[in-house]
């Protein structure tokens, strides 16, 4: 039975970078503190630990870009290779990667370790710098995608997601991605890390962006549905919120809320349109949007 957990308390945080230490530094006759480099602040850490509360495996993860995700420092215990435990933090990490917004992961692995990272999913790219002046490594990278993603009408899509950070550039330093849409449904997923405030939650105000721009998304996908075409603008909006977003930020917008008057827009006239956001952390309810927004017709 293993667990992963984030390293928080001080005696955990020890515990982490000691085992680090001991299996990617120790061997080598570094002294400790080797272990550790300037990105530990802004990584996000993990370690795996065995039914008696033991470490047998960690990683660490940080962003390069907001695209992109780089995975260093995974470590598992001698008795514990080959057993799928290596395998238990990657994937850890991965999901980490995704839920910060990156789009692909990238890694420098000794050659011992090629095998293991070629194995799940990543290809070597390029050299990578000697570690510790000494041991030889590759660059590998891996696409990530999320197997629970559904994603119809994949064109209008990637154009929502276009017209969103050239738009609104806002949205991409956000990490606000389109997740889901069935044509009923649309999902929205923000990162945490970009947004977070002294308390270690989401900001109101980045809340409050993610709703508005899922609003606006589905009236997007709705008129490429109907073929119209138009300028959406955010007319009115209030927002009531019950709990602080501290793990997963979602946005849904499902077809039964939204109320549009889209014959209006083929007539040439504005159309308006009033619809409702759920706001939600991973599973929980958190908060909820109401938005009337305006379709203006084409330009002559």
């Amino acid at each position: 039975m293993f667990t992963i957990e984030k390293p928080t308390s001080d005696q955990d945080i020890n515990a982490y970078f000691a085992f680090r230490w001991l299996w990617l530094r120790e061997p080598w006759g570094y002294p400790k503190g080797s272990e550790k480099d300037e990105y530990e602040g802004v990584s996000e850490h993990r370690m795996v630990k065995n039914a008696k509360g033991e470490i047998v495996a960690c990683g660490r993860v940080h962003l390069n870009t907001t695209e992109e995700a780089q995975i260093r420092h995974i470590a598992v215990a001698k008795e514990y290779r080959r057993k799928g435990v290596g395998q238990i933090i990657l994937s850890a990490l991965e999901q980490v990667a995704r839920d910060i917004g990156a789009e692909r992961a990238v890694t420098n692995s000794r050659e011992s370790s090629i095998e293991f990272f070629h194995s799940n999913g990543f290809e070597i790219i390029d050299e990578a710098p000697n570690e510790l002046g000494k041991l030889k490594r590759k660059q590998m990278r891996k696409q990530l995608f999320d197997n629970n993603k559904m994603v119809l009408h994949p064109q209008w899509c990637r154009e929502l997601q276009r017209t969103w950070h050239d738009e609104i550039p806002i949205s991409e330093h956000m990490g606000i991605k389109l997740y889901q849409y069935t044509e009923r449904t649309i999902e929205t997923r923000a990162s945490l890390n970009k947004n977070i405030n002294l308390h270690g939650s989401m900001f109101a105000g980045s809340i409050y962006s993610l709703a508005t721009l899922t609003g606006w998304g589905m009236i997007f996908l709705q008129m490429k549905q109907k073929k119209l075409k138009g300028e959406i603008v955010l007319g009115d909006a209030s927002i009531h919120y019950h709990k602080p977003i501290t793990m997963k930020p979602r946005a849904l917008c499902n077809i039964e809320s939204l109320n549009a008057k889209f014959d209006m827009l083929e007539r040439g006239k504005k159309c308006p349109v009033s619809l409702q956001v759920n706001i939600l952390d991973e599973h929980k309810q958190v908060a909820e949007f109401s938005g009337q927004y305006w379709v203006l017709p084409p330009k002559s």
